[in-house]
């Protein structure tokens, strides 16, 4: 393995989901070795138990920190915590303390990126809910990592389906909460962060299309001002310092113009607006990442699938690509 290809770590998920199983497809054929080196951060047991629900087996062996792996070694490495017993938590079924140690495995995962020992983080998905409830008193994973991280400042949630960036204004909040948190501050720093993302990401000159918030852009104020007195000013100032911006579009048609080669990455105003789009278009290869901070953390955009857990049918397109962006992301390696 090429001692010159970034180290990802990667974690399963929550235990009762469909991660374990994804992460053994995946190590199972090293289909990612020319990717990334990839440390599993998580417990022996969970590997096992998707091991078993994939029908696949490998080996692995058990190091203290990614800093200790031996990369010549051909069998897996894995970071055991130790820490969860899937056992104890009942396949497709939410429990707050299997969210408990999804939390706890991630924040460790973060702790060896905060020290230098791995390049970025990609992680199997989770369920909001239960994490919640296990005690991590966030909405989100993003704002649970941004506190981890003592983040300050401007941050966001975006997916990525190839080289297209697909970012938001507001995330994981109520749709009437959205409403009156959309104004021009906050749209004029997710243009600047999706631009720098774009670029981080490879692309040099990223242009970027903004959704109206209204059904078919206001029609010139007919049903909304919004995109007179608030967005379309946003966009205004953000191109005037050199981004290339535009919009707002309607939001019914601004992802076909994206998707044909338009633009490179859209803007929404909420959650679902861009959502749905993006998820019509890939839901096996789209990727969510935390943008704005400094650690790379990507996550497959589906989320733990609870219906089909130990099916043995469970796809791993887009945790795949969740590796590679994470991968190049890490190693700040153009995207191609």
């Amino acid at each position: 393995m090429s001692q010159s290809l970034p180290i990802v770590a990667l974690t399963p998920g929550d235990c009762t989901g469909i991660g374990p199983e994804q992460l053994a497809r995946i190590l199972h054929d090293r289909r990612m070795a020319q990717t990334a080196r990839i440390a599993v951060v998580g417990d022996a047991r969970v590997l096992d138990l998707g091991m078993r629900q994939a029908g696949v087996s490998f080996e692995y062996r058990r190091y203290d920190s990614p800093k200790a792996v031996d990369w010549s070694d051909p069998c897996v490495p894995l970071i055991d915590l130790a820490n969860t017993d899937p056992a104890n938590y009942a396949p497709g079924i939410g429990s707050a303390e299997s969210g408990r140690l999804t939390g706890e495995t991630l924040a460790q995962a973060i702790e060896y990126a905060k020290a230098g020992d791995v390049d970025a983080i990609s992680f199997a998905p989770l369920n909001k809910r239960a994490m919640y409830d296990g005690g991590w008193k966030f909405p989100d994973e993003h704002k649970m990592f941004a506190n981890l991280l003592g983040h300050r400042g401007y941050f966001g949630e975006m997916n990525v389906l190839g080289n297209h960036w697909m970012s938001r204004v507001t995330s994981h909040i109520s749709l009437r909460e959205a409403l009156d948190q959309i104004n021009r501050q906050a749209i004029e720093e997710a243009i600047q962060l999706s631009s720098t993302m774009m670029k981080k990401a490879g692309i040099p000159a990223p242009r970027l299309a903004v959704a109206a918030l209204n059904p078919h852009g206001g029609e010139g104020g007919l049903f909304g001002r919004d995109e007179i007195d608030i967005i379309g000013p946003a966009v205004a100032a953000m191109a005037a310092t050199g981004i290339d911006c535009k919009g707002p579009f309607p939001s019914d048609t601004v992802y076909l113009k994206a998707f044909a080669g338009e633009y490179d990455g859209v803007l929404s105003m909420y959650h679902d607006q861009g959502q749905i789009a993006t998820k019509m278009q890939g839901f096996n290869r789209g990727v969510t990442i935390t943008a704005g901070l400094d650690t790379v953390l990507t996550t497959p955009a589906h989320g733990t699938a609870f219906d089909i857990v130990g099916k043995g049918i469970a796809n791993t397109g887009a945790l795949e690509a969740a590796i590679v962006l994470a991968a190049r992301l890490g190693a700040r390696v153009p995207l191609s």
